[in-house]
């Protein structure tokens, strides 16, 4: 992910190292100069368990934050063998009651049946939206107390420069047809084989396009879908864009049709943008970031035809997006940044 939080510490001048297991990954390149980056060069994040114990005896920083299961249950683990005892704070960025249900080897179950026992060995444990938090108090069996909700840090200068830029996409420079736009990996928790349907039903009353910008295991599956509903010359899946907030500010409506999150950055993002929003009513986030459909339309999960009519009405709607975008400019990277310090700086 874009390393937002690294910079935002390291502009309220705390000295910040960025571990990594690989040296690898599409924001490699935005890594600011003022964060020392640390490649542990392992295989997997099991392998890399001692070297990262390793970096913090050496390092002996006053707290280490992760994010991510797998490398919350290595990082807690790494922190304790050190000798350095610094403070532990594990961030978890979803569902991990969905994440746990579809895992398949033994790796997994492994990890995800580590998370009882390891995460109240950290100090605090931060979920990125309430329902993230509620899901962590049944899964992991952790107290409120221990628990934190801190929303991602999202909007800043950055995305107003980039929304301004030429779109990658050419269908995105044209004005006609509207384009609906949907951001993210091409899994089954984006939903976006039901968002395919939908399409299929708005297109037949009005005239659009489909852009799904990400990479993912389900391309095939979703060109084979797009042809069997007859839409697959106004479908396109260009892959991943290193600029997304180009895309944003020229759709007609950007759509999340997930079937689970846990806060989804890109929603805010594209209403920072200035983008007409549908959701899902998913666990969890988008109810969260839209106040409930305040700030945009929301609609229950596998749900084609309600999503189709939502598609529509946004198409068709004439109402500004100006106050939606002040909101989303309320999830920022200084916000987040106060709060995660906060945290993290917490005295015993």
């Amino acid at each position: 992910a874009r390393p937002r939080l690294a910079r935002g510490m390291a502009a309220s001048n705390r000295k910040v190292d960025l571990v990594l297991v690989r040296g690898e990954g599409q924001y490699l390149s935005n890594v600011p100069a003022n964060v020392n980056l640390a490649v542990l060069n392992k295989r997997r994040v099991s392998d890399a368990i001692a070297a990262l114990a390793s970096h913090i005896r050496a390092t002996r920083p006053d707290a280490v934050l992760s994010a991510l299961t797998h490398m919350n249950i290595a990082a807690i683990m790494a922190a304790r063998v050190s000798g350095a005892a610094p403070r532990i704070v594990v961030s978890e960025r979803n569902q991990i009651s969905e994440k746990s249900r579809g895992t398949m080897n033994w790796r997994q179950r492994t990890t995800y049946g580590a998370v009882r026992w390891l995460y109240p060995a950290a100090d605090a444990v931060v979920a990125v939206s309430r329902g993230v938090a509620r899901d962590l108090e049944t899964f992991g069996k952790l107290s409120a107390a221990k628990l934190h909700v801190i929303h991602n840090p999202v909007f800043d200068s950055e995305i107003d420069a980039l929304a301004k830029e030429e779109p990658a996409h050419p269908w995105l420079r044209d004005r006609y047809p509207p384009v609906v736009l949907a951001v993210g990996r091409l899994h089954r928790q984006k939903g976006f084989d039901v968002l395919l349907r939908a399409f299929a039903l708005a297109r037949a009353q009005v005239n659009c396009r489909l852009v799904i910008a990400g990479e993912g295991a389900e391309r095939e599956k979703l060109f084979a879908l797009a042809r069997e509903l007859g839409v697959a010359d106004n479908f396109s899946l260009p892959g991943f864009c290193a600029n997304p907030f180009a895309l944003m500010a020229r759709a007609s409506v950007f759509v999340l049709s997930s079937r689970w999150e846990g806060f989804p950055n890109a929603l805010v993002e594209a209403m920072a943008c200035g983008a007409r929003v549908v959701a899902t009513d998913c666990p969890s986030g988008p109810r969260e970031i839209l106040d409930g459909g305040r700030y945009g339309r929301l609609v229950p999960v596998d749900d084609a035809q309600g999503l189709a009519a939502a598609l529509i009405e946004g198409l068709a709607a004439r109402r500004g997006t100006a106050v939606a975008r002040a909101h989303a400019q309320g999830f920022s990277v200084d916000a987040a940044t106060a709060r995660y310090l906060d945290v993290l700086e917490a005295r015993p």
